[in-house]
């Protein structure tokens, strides 16, 4: 899993919509608004997103919203902390 999280995280726009989620729960509408890029190239990197479990969608009506999920970021955090630490 952690490999699939890293080559998520490679793209800069993928790490931008992550940042945008920190705020709380946003529609693919609400994520396209702050970049330069279409709203379905916004729905591919949502769903890279999510195949890497970074973030979850939740259907409310007709809408779709994205939120993130830091527990991947924690695996990876956890990993690293461990690959650095001097046994």
């Amino acid at each position: 899993m952690i490999q699939q999280t890293l080559l998520a995280l490679c793209d800069p726009s993928r790490r931008e919509i992550l940042k945008s989620l920190k705020k709380g729960a946003k529609t693919v509408g609400e994520i396209a608004e702050k970049f330069d890029i279409s709203a379905p190239a916004i729905s591919r990197h949502l769903a890279v997103l999510r195949e890497a479990e970074l973030v979850t969608a939740t259907r409310q009506g007709k809408y779709v919203y994205y939120e993130l999920n830091r527990a991947p970021i924690y695996d990876i955090r956890l990993w690293l902390d461990a690959f650095l630490r001097e046994d």
